[in-house]
């Protein structure tokens, strides 16, 4: 299992929120040069980047800074927010990003996700981010009825093979990850997950590894000292 550390970007910031609640965002670094920068000493082989920003307005807000930011990590990179079309989506490829995230795309345009995994293949993943099981979109401002476990079979219908599953109410919160609905997804589609929301302690990853996800996303349980990023890269080789 991988681990993701995060950094979302608001207003140029480095912050984090709870459940996706702009109003909390809080400053949890210098600066996200900074962050990554940490993030590679501490050993990590890949970050998850977020333009909240661009999440919220439909469109590439923090674009420049979050490509610079990644080129001088020297991480392999994983990008959302705000990626709702081929150019958007174009834009982070071309410039040394290894990944990048449709999320709002999955339920509002299905048709865009297919001609993304027709022409960058793997390199196109699917947040799927879920409160008390629906999908919600557009910075998770927009409630939806799809059920979170119906959305990745379709994802996974058109050929997208990894997807970052996040349970919104413990996003930010420090109470742990959803395992039942990580688990529950995890068996029924054969797409690499990643776990986002609520990994707060080393026993998360334990666990999470034994639900044998693909990765593990961990933004504020990093930022606020409640898991050392060192210690859970080098227990995740172990396993």
């Amino acid at each position: 299992m991988i681990i993701l550390p995060a950094i979302d970007i608001k207003d140029g910031n480095c912050v984090r929120l709870q459940k996706g609640v702009y109003a909390t965002a809080e400053k949890v670094a210098d600066s996200p040069y900074e962050a990554a920068k940490g993030f590679a000493q501490a050993g990590a082989q890949w970050m998850h980047m977020v333009d909240l920003d661009g999440a919220k307005d439909a469109k590439l807000i923090n674009a420049d800074l979050i490509a610079d930011v990644a080129k001088s990590s020297g991480l392999k990179v994983e990008v959302g927010g705000g990626i709702r079309n081929m150019d958007a989506a174009e834009y982070y490829l071309s410039r040394g990003i290894d990944r990048v995230i449709l999320g709002s795309a999955a339920v509002k345009d299905p048709q865009f996700v297919k001609d993304a995994v027709r022409s960058f293949g793997d390199r196109i993943v699917v947040g799927i981010d879920a409160m008390d099981g629906k999908v919600r979109a557009e910075g998770w401002l927009d409630n939806s009825e799809i059920d979170y476990i119906e959305l990745a079979k379709r994802m996974e219908d058109v050929g997208v093979q990894t997807i970052v599953f996040t349970d919104i109410a413990k996003d930010g919160m420090l109470s742990g990850p959803n395992l039942k609905q990580l688990d529950d997804l995890a068996h029924e589609v054969s797409c690499n997950i990643i776990a986002s929301g609520g990994i707060t302690v080393l026993k998360d990853i334990i666990n999470l590894s034994d639900l044998d996800v693909y990765g593990a996303i961990c933004g504020k349980a990093i930022y606020s000292g409640t898991l050392d990023l060192k210690q859970a890269i080098e227990m995740t080789r172990k396993i």
